[in-house]
């Protein structure tokens, strides 16, 4: 059995308001910053996982659908490393 690092990618799905990417957008323009047009926020983490069944993908979805993400309003990337 390997062990890999699985890096889960959370965000807003198109659509849904951003307040806090609103916020951050604000920010940055008060700065100066004037060639952002767009913020959207989100969130990561990271998962040791051992890869011994073959499934181990199958089992990361699982726990995005049901812990991690919000599938109504959210959508997430899963990338694998080792």
């Amino acid at each position: 059995m390997s062990n890999k690092k699985a890096i889960v990618y959370v965000r807003l799905k198109e659509g849904v308001l951003d307040p806090q990417g609103m916020t951050i957008q604000r920010a940055i323009l008060n700065m100066g910053y004037d060639m952002v047009s767009s913020v959207r926020s989100g969130r990561f983490f990271e998962l040791e996982v051992t890869a011994g069944d073959g499934r181990v993908e199958s089992k990361v979805d699982e726990i995005c659908e049901k812990l991690l993400a919000n599938p109504v309003i959210e959508e997430y990337r899963v990338e694998f490393e080792g």
